[in-house]
């Protein structure tokens, strides 16, 4: 595949699972040329969404795609939140002219009564999806903006990191996505388009916490993965705001010898969240837990590894707005090539990290100090 700019972007890496191939894709350079690869191959139906949509370049790029393929017939369905998204009226009735069909989840009112302005405010679609025809499926950590485009592309180069899934596990990312449009109202679908064998879940499976059944699968998935770890355990999370059964995971794992080691974001675009996530750094360093700042462009990627056997790539922060109020996404492997893809990913990104101590964090200005506890205490609400 090659970039906009006519660069190669090759996978950083490909791995044969059973029935399944998996490619792990490295920011925007790897990412979105194989999306739009993905989207131009398209026969019958695009399944599309994303919490961020912004109609720059990247977004106008994404959408002229969309637009040729509807107009070629397929079935194409886009979802884009009401809080993160920014586009036009113009950009959007480009869209549905050419035959796009799309679905504003929870536009945010300010009126009306309170309540219900603040659970639209609350819930929101945090998801990052791409399905093509039931057979090719996107997810991960990067919106569509020119934030997660490449330099190179002319985007800022946000580090960043999504998985191409093909084969049987893209009909469930599939039917996350169609339990949305459905429960939200979104246009009426040719349902011939969309039967899908029924495959029992393998060593992929793709996890979504939108409903009350499921809720709790994605903290589930990552707390059984922590709780039989051995050796190691890597995160890599632009947010990090775990809930208290995860943090207490973590550093049992780390008492019991474990090597827990997490990559969280100094370069930043929530600050707020830093400053919490600070709040946390003494209780981790004193269980053993390594704790990286990343210095570079700024992080938002979302992964973990466990024992080089178990991996995952999705949408979901480690923090309360993630894994209890929106709806998620992520994508879990149960594989040693995969999961060593991914350890070697985290591996590279330490280089651009700063170790934080406990003399480091007792050096900290007072004022900085303060500013991180009084974040702490409202970390629910970031």
């Amino acid at each position: 595949m090659t970039s906009t700019s006519g660069l190669a972007t090759p996978a950083y890496a490909e791995v044969t699972i059973g029935d399944t191939r998996a490619s792990l894709l490295k920011d925007g350079l790897q990412t979105f040329p194989s999306m739009l690869a993905a989207i131009a191959s398209a026969e019958k139906t695009i399944c599309f969404e994303t919490y961020i949509l912004r109609d720059d370049t990247t977004g106008k790029r994404f959408a002229q795609a969309l637009q040729e393929r509807a107009r070629a017939g397929v079935e194409v369905n886009l979802i884009y939140d009401g809080w993160g998204s920014s586009i036009s009226e113009g950009f959007l009735a480009h869209l549905e002219s050419d035959g796009v069909r799309t679905l504003h989840f929870q536009p945010v009112r300010f009126f009306g009564p309170i309540g219900r302005a603040v659970a639209r405010l609350k819930r929101r679609n945090h998801r990052k999806s791409l399905c093509v025809d039931g057979k090719i499926g996107f997810t991960g950590g990067l919106n569509i903006s020119d934030d997660y485009a490449s330099v190179e592309d002319d985007g800022q180069g946000w580090r960043d990191t999504h998985v191409r899934i093909e084969g049987p596990p893209v009909a469930e990312l599939e039917r996350l996505f169609l339990q949305t449009w459905r429960n939200y109202k979104g246009a009426a679908l040719d349902e011939r388009r969309y039967v899908r064998p029924r495959v029992p879940p393998g060593r992929v499976r793709i996890i979504g916490n939108a409903f009350r059944a499921d809720r709790k699968d994605i903290r589930k998935a990552y707390l059984t993965a922590m709780g039989s770890a051995q050796q190691n355990i890597y995160l890599t999370h632009a947010y990090f705001m775990p809930p208290a059964k995860i943090v207490r995971a973590l550093m049992l794992a780390a008492r019991n010898k474990v090597r827990v080691a997490v990559i969280l974001a100094a370069s930043t675009d929530v600050r707020p969240v830093l400053w919490a996530a600070r709040g946390l750094y003494d209780r981790l360093l004193q269980a053993g837990v390594e704790v990286y700042e990343w210095e570079g462009r700024i992080l938002h990627a979302k992964t973990a590894v466990v024992d080089t056997k178990w991996a995952t790539v999705g949408s979901a922060n480690l923090d309360s707005l993630s894994l209890r109020q929106n709806l998620e996404v992520n994508a879990v492997f149960e594989d040693p090539k995969f999961a060593a893809a991914v350890e070697r990913m985290f591996e590279e990104d330490l280089a651009q990290c700063r170790r934080i101590t406990a003399e480091w964090m007792s050096e900290r200005p007072l004022a900085e100090q303060l500013l991180s506890w009084f974040a702490f205490q409202f970390r629910r609400w970031l």
